[in-house]
């Protein structure tokens, strides 16, 4: 059974603003004020909470990884508590989700956010039941580029882990593809979309409406 597994954030769904605001009440409630913003740091945003957190500190000159650990798990409350005051789907992103699904394909998720945020995150904006897995950072061991993680949601999805094709926005979901030995294809509409024609995937879109076609040429 053929599989398309997609990555959340930057991939299905714009989620910088509200990552980039639970980073900004972490650097307030340290006395700092809003560190980064939404417009020019979405890049990092999608990299992750600790990534902010390094970001706003290098940028202020103040504190090292001790605190970038520290203030992870109040990031996640922050963002746990506000998750889809700015977050958007991308513009045909469940279109097509439905269309792959309608013609066979196994669907779930692969993410390196929690699980349950995740999950949290996919309810709120009422497409949770679209997928048929949905498996985060928490939920195994490992986690993306580790290939396992990969593997693993295309098995409880239903699907066969040699006949996926991994949707992403990243070098990790790049790196995870490869490792896995399976295709990848990136897209160019998110905050790093410049940055991925250089990773060499094997497919790029730049539009929801062209996934179908891409799928299609790559697993069949």
């Amino acid at each position: 059974m053929r599989g398309v597994i997609f990555d959340l954030d930057g991939t299905l769904a714009d989620t910088s603003g509200d990552l980039i605001a639970a980073a900004n009440a972490c650097f307030r409630g340290l006395g700092l004020g809003d560190v980064l913003d939404p417009a020019t740091d979405a890049g990092t945003a999608l990299k992750g909470g600790r990534a902010m957190l390094r970001l706003g500190f290098a940028r202020t000159g103040t504190h090292g990884e001790d605190e970038v650990d520290r203030q992870y798990q109040p990031l996640l409350r922050h963002y746990e508590a506000a998750i889809d005051t700015h977050t958007v789907l991308y513009p045909g992103a469940m279109a097509a989700v439905r269309d792959l699904r309608g013609a066979g394909y196994k669907v779930a998720i692969c993410t390196n956010k929690p699980e349950g945020l995740a999950r949290q995150l996919l309810g709120s904006l009422g497409v949770l039941e679209d997928f048929g897995a949905v498996l985060g950072a928490d939920s195994l061991p490992v986690r993306k580029p580790d290939p396992e993680h990969l593997h693993e949601t295309a098995r409880r999805a239903g699907a066969d882990p040699a006949q996926v094709v991994l949707v992403g926005d990243t070098d990790t979901d790049r790196n995870t593809a490869r490792n896995a030995g399976v295709p990848s294809i990136l897209v160019t509409f998110g905050p790093g979309g410049g940055d991925m024609a250089a990773l060499e995937p094997e497919g790029l879109i730049g539009d929801y409406s062209e996934l179908s076609a891409e799928v299609g040429r790559l697993i069949g």
